[in-house]
């Protein structure tokens, strides 16, 4: 009876609160109360627990309402998207940056009084997120993704997505993103999809896509292709073991092997030198240099195969480094990106000798035949020796698997060519490349292979075709659904549509292939719409540096491809953030950090927990908690977001990478505190009374006070312009903190004590005020809660305006500049400040 009453209670009171909440949301009461007394001391939980809501409750991160509140908006629009994270986990601090600058260039365009359109989305990351499933399921339900069939598989990838999802659009909006939540738009959205299909189909009937046998990057671990952003290089210098998936023992990189090939009715032998001697069982050939004086006598000439006694023809090309080695190379088209240029220009054969999942044979795996070739090689008096030798070894990021080339039929992308029509459009794509790469190179650049062997992602929408009475599978078709490819196939083949079967590739797309969609599909193009019409091309790209032609050259291609039009007019990259050693934040080694944990602060043990509840194996689990152990002693103190973005937005973006340390945000949680302390000032000298518009007359003073304020208001304009962001904080950070604080209230500490000196609170009260809001783009919480409190005080012929983000933004032509007085600072023997204008 107990509990029954208990449970009873319990519904009633969940019942009051939803209520109650609906209540509130039928008021549209604001959460945030400034009538109630000023705290004594700045926390980051009181300002931002409750602005944000209000914020997207009144409609301003909607373009449509936003400028409908303004008095003073302009006809211009503004529009960008956030680079779409990816759906494998919370947020890192790289995230918070773009965050921070996006916001801040976002808030300041809507201050201007322009239309700005800011466009959330997540990316569904095929491979990442699928690997991410799979490592879950296995530790959790101890199956691999081939025990569920694919729609069951999918489902479980689905409630992943939901929850991880929202994880990111929490820290988004916990971050002060102002996106336009109505829009967000996720990768596999019905629309977005039905854009990706409609983006295949044009290019493949424009002859931009098409299938062909290539070689590719392959992950043995995840059994599908990779693109090359999914690759890294890991350089070695000698000998080197490393653990490798699916191993016990790890495996030795870094060697050379040499060996020699008998040639045929010749008295002599050629010696081939390799990092990978088990791929000589796919060899087809020997090559040399023909200026090269030691193999003269053998051009044209064969070698016997000493394992299949497959006769390989010596050939020559310039190709070829006569310094590397031997200077003669074994030919492997099928494993070696090199070699199959070499069959291509030589008509060789392509024998595969590696499987897909990284076996030579059903029973030997590639790196264990290693060593069983070697010991072949040696019992047939063939062996040559072995040495250290420096190189690059691809490793794929997802698995830590050693990529394999492997020789397979899949769908590409002619790059060069759309390449070619981007660079004429506009200059602008084509200084968007030269930040990587040339214009010839890019003109040249390989074609892009978009086929994943996963199930997470578009599946391509493209069908095998059978017709009757032929037992064999015939050319591809394509279609924007199954009907019309089926209608397709029957004009081609001049059959009757229902006797044709088809059957789809299991496939899906490279997932670079849908995000390089994003500028244009987010607005709901293929369709016409009036997003598309007003906001697109977006006004800018604001992304990290390491995305240039992964993702910018891609977007690029296919904007111009499928729109006609850049997707964007200008880009903006930063940097890369860095841990405050300089390193690379990754999972492993313990210092990615979730911006959560900065603006609420997180102990040790629960930073340490956090990684036990990840994906890394034990190994890197205890390196990555010992490195948390020396970075984060004491766990990471309280910042909050203001301090967060500040921080972040006061390094330069373009140039050196970012290494950022907590100690720099709380010295801009200090800063808080500063302007948190001032507005308690401002508040006491302006007593019961409201400021004066008329300013005059001023004091030396207040001149100089009025005349930095101007100069900040100048750095301000043009350095917006310029996005030099952290050249802006820098002026507002010294104008409150050393102008107004350490100067101007030490000076006229006196002078506000006596009510009657109105001109010089109401000097106070515009420096005050134009601060604040030349600050909110980058502290959008604590700006708009010292305005709020401020605005009982304002003259009172001065406009009213429900919140901060509808003030326009200060500019330097809004201002009468006064005459700048010449400070003079003086340091008497008693180290004492004295400070005099004149």
């Amino acid at each position: 009876e107990s509990l029954k009453l208990y449970l009873a209670n319990s519904v009633t009171r969940c019942w009051s609160l939803l209520v109650f909440l609906k209540l509130k949301e039928m008021l549209f009461i604001p959460f945030a109360d400034t009538s109630l007394p000023f705290p004594s001391s700045y926390s980051p939980d009181y300002v931002e627990s409750s602005w944000y809501q209000w914020w997207e409750k009144e409609g301003y991160f909607s373009p449509e309402q936003h400028v409908r509140k303004l008095t003073h908006a302009v006809d211009r629009t503004f529009s960008l998207c956030i680079p779409p994270p990816n759906v494998t986990g919370t947020l890192h601090l790289g995230h918070a940056l773009t965050v921070a600058v996006e916001d801040a260039l976002v808030r300041w365009r809507r201050m201007q009084g322009c239309r700005v359109l800011w466009v959330p989305g997540c990316d569904h990351a095929g491979i990442a997120t699928q690997s991410v499933v799979e490592r879950r399921l296995l530790r959790e339900q101890g199956k691999q993704r081939q025990d569920f069939t694919r729609e069951e598989f999918l489902q479980e990838v689905w409630r992943w997505k939901n929850e991880k999802g929202e994880e990111i659009y929490h820290q988004l909006r916990r971050l002060g993103a102002s996106l336009d939540w109505q829009r967000a738009c996720f990768t596999m959205d019905p629309a977005f999809s039905r854009a990706v299909t409609e983006a295949f189909v044009r290019l493949c009937d424009s002859g931009l896509v098409y299938r062909s046998e290539a070689l590719i990057n392959w992950s043995c671990a995840l059994q599908s292709a990779i693109s090359d952003i999914e690759v890294d290089s890991k350089e070695l210098s000698g000998q080197t073991m490393l653990s490798v998936p699916g191993y016990e023992h790890k495996v030795e990189f870094g060697t050379m092997v040499t060996f020699a090939y008998p040639v045929e009715d010749y008295n002599g032998e050629v010696a081939v030198s390799t990092t990978r001697p088990e791929t000589m069982l796919g060899d087809v050939a020997v090559a040399v240099h023909p200026d090269d004086p030691r193999y003269q006598a053998v051009h044209g000439k064969q070698c016997r195969h000493p394992f299949t006694n497959r006769l390989m023809p010596i050939i020559t090309d310039p190709m070829v480094d006569m310094q590397l080695g031997t200077g003669a190379v074994k030919v492997t088209p099928a494993h070696d990106h090199t070699d199959f240029l070499l069959s291509q220009r030589h008509s060789l054969p392509r024998i595969t000798v590696i499987g897909e999942d990284g076996t030579m044979n059903s029973h030997l795996k590639r790196f264990d035949a290693r060593q069983r070739v070697v010991d072949a090689l040696t019992e047939r008096k063939l062996f040559r020796g072995k040495k250290d030798h420096s190189m690059a070894l691809p490793i794929c990021s997802r698995s830590g698997d050693i990529i394999e080339p492997l020789l397979k039929k899949q769908w590409f992308v002619r790059c060069g060519k759309m390449a070619k029509k981007a660079i004429q459009v506009s200059l602008t794509s084509e200084q968007i490349f030269h930040l990587n790469t040339s214009k010839s190179e890019v003109c040249n650049v390989i074609d892009w292979c978009i086929s994943r062997q996963l199930w997470w992602g578009h599946q391509i929408p493209a069908y095998q075709v059978e017709l009757p009475d032929s037992p064999a599978k015939q050319e591809w078709v394509w279609g924007r659904s199954e009907e019309e490819a089926r209608q397709r196939a029957a004009v081609k083949y001049g059959v009757k549509p229902e006797a044709i079967s088809l059957t789809q590739d299991p496939d899906v797309l490279d997932t670079w292939f849908s995000s390089g969609l994003f500028p244009f599909a987010m607005l709901g193009w293929p369709q016409q719409t009036a997003d598309l019409q007003h906001f697109y091309p977006n006004s800018i790209l604001e992304t990290g540096s390491d995305l240039i032609f992964f993702w910018v050259a891609r977007m690029v291609m296919l904007g111009v491809e499928l729109t006609d039009q850049l997707p964007f007019k200008q880009v903006l990259f930063h940097s890369l953030v860095r841990d405050k050693h300089g390193r690379k934040m990754s999972k492993s080694l313990g210092n990615v950090i979730d911006p959560l944990d900065v603006i609420h602060g997180i102990s040790l043990e629960r930073l340490q927990e956090k990684v036990k509840e990840g994906n890394l194996d034990p190994r890197e689990q205890a390196v990555a908690m010992e490195a948390q152990k020396k970075d984060f002693p004491k766990g990471i103190p309280q910042c909050g977001t203001d301090a967060l973005r500040f921080a972040l937005c006061s390094h330069k973006m373009q140039g050196e990478d970012i290494s950022l340390s907590i100690s720099q945000v709380l010295s801009c949680r200090h800063f808080c505190n500063k302007m948190w302390q001032t507005l308690r000032f401002t508040l006491g000298a302006l007593g019961d009374g409201t400021a004066s518009v008329e300013l005059h007359p001023l004091s030396s003073m207040d001149r100089w006070i009025c005349s930095r304020l101007y100069s900040t208001v100048v750095q301000c304009e043009q350095n917006f312009e310029a996005y030099e962001l952290h050249t802006v904080t820098s002026a507002l950070y010294s104008f409150w903190v050393h102008s107004l604080c350490d100067v101007y209230l030490v000076r006229n500490v006196h002078t506000f004590g006596n009510r009657a000196r109105q001109v010089a609170c109401s000097v106070l009260y515009h420096c005050v005020s134009t601060s604040l809001t030349l600050l909110s783009p980058f502290m959008p919480f604590i700006t708009e809660e010292l305005w709020q409190r401020l605005q009982p005080f304002r003259p009172q012929t001065a406009p009213a305006a429900a919140s901060l983000s509808l003030q326009p933004y200060p500019t330097s032509s809004q201002l009468v500049r006064p005459p700048t007085p010449t400070l003079r600072i003086n340091i008497s023997r008693g180290l004492s400040l004295h400070t005099r204008v004149e």
